[in-house]
Order: C-alpha cells, then structure tokens, then sequence
C-alpha cells in the first residue's frame, strides 16, 4: 500500500542561522487532510576518532536545548554544498585537533525523520596527525579521550546519551573489528 503524503500547501514559518521550519498541509492516504510541522537542516558529519593506541576521542560541551554537557563525538554542521567528507576533515581538526590520514565512511541516516530532514554523514578517522588550530570563535569544548571499550561501557551506563555518538561507538567498534 502506499502511504505517500501529497503536499497540498507550505508556508515557511521561521529562517534562522541553522534551521528553517515550515509547515504542510498534506492529503493523507486515506484521503483526509493533516498539517506537518518540518524542520530543515542542511545536514552534518559526525567523526569516532581513533589512535594508534586505540583510544576514541570525544568532546564535553554544554547542549543548551538540554540545558547540560553531553560527551559526543566531534560533529558539525555541513555548509551548503559542502563535500562531507571534507567537512568531516575541517569538523576533526577544528574540535579536536587532529587531521585524520585515513577516514572512512561508516554511515548514512536521518537522526529525526519524524519532524526533521537532516541527515548526518557517519566517518571512522584513524591515523591521525596532531594539528595546531585555534578552534572555532564561540565554541568551548573540553576534548577527552578514552578506549572505545570504556566508551561503549558509558553508553550502557546511559553516561552518553547522544544518539549519533552511540551509533558511532558502536559502528565503529565493529568496523574495527572486522
């Protein structure tokens, strides 16, 4: 069966720096009509980086939305029409300080497809190159590193709770594993 929504009517409700959102009013399979709030987002990488000692960097930071720090893997947001994979280099180096040799793509997935669009592009980076950057303007980041085992241990702990660091971890471990 097919359970397509068919847009009858978009409105743009709010344009900022990171997100748009708008709202549809949609026919739905069984013919009755709804409305869809949506956000849009331009889509970003998430990056596990891993040593030649196996230890897994992640970064500390205060997620306002949550009003807490969270443990998670370097991330950010791609810019439009940005390669993501590059953006996952620049993303590696500015956070964390480190330019990966070698970075593979473990991943691709929509991280709310209830409400949102975006997408995040999922790298493994190994080899890394210790590099001197100064970060980005307004971003303050503690960078703490650790044995993806005693990662994975804090996400069964629910000590991380961030979803794309969570796939990431447990992508990651089983890559390296094979």
């Amino acid at each position: 069966m097919d359970f397509t929504e068919t847009t009858l009517e978009s409105r743009s409700i709010f344009e900022g720096k990171v997100i748009k959102v708008r709202v549809d009013r949609v026919r739905l399979a069984g013919g009755q009509e709804s409305e869809r709030e949506i956000v849009e987002h331009v889509g970003a990488v998430a990056i596990v980086p891993v040593d030649e000692n196996g230890q897994v960097y992640l970064v500390r930071q205060y997620r306002k939305p949550l009003e807490k720090m969270l443990l998670e893997i370097p991330a950010g947001k791609l810019e439009r029409g940005e390669d993501p994979l590059e953006c996952a280099r620049r993303e590696l180096t500015e956070e964390i300080g480190f330019f990966p040799r070698t970075i593979c793509k473990l991943t691709f997935y929509y991280s709310s497809p209830g409400f949102s669009n975006e997408g995040i592009h999922l790298y493994l980076a190994t080899d890394l190159i210790k590099q001197d950057t100064p970060g980005e303007e307004g971003e303050f980041l503690e960078v703490l590193s650790m044995s993806l085992d005693e990662g994975l241990a804090m996400v069964m702990s629910q000590e991380i709770e961030d979803g794309k660091t969570i796939a990431g971890l447990l992508m990651a471990k089983r890559h390296l594993r094979s």
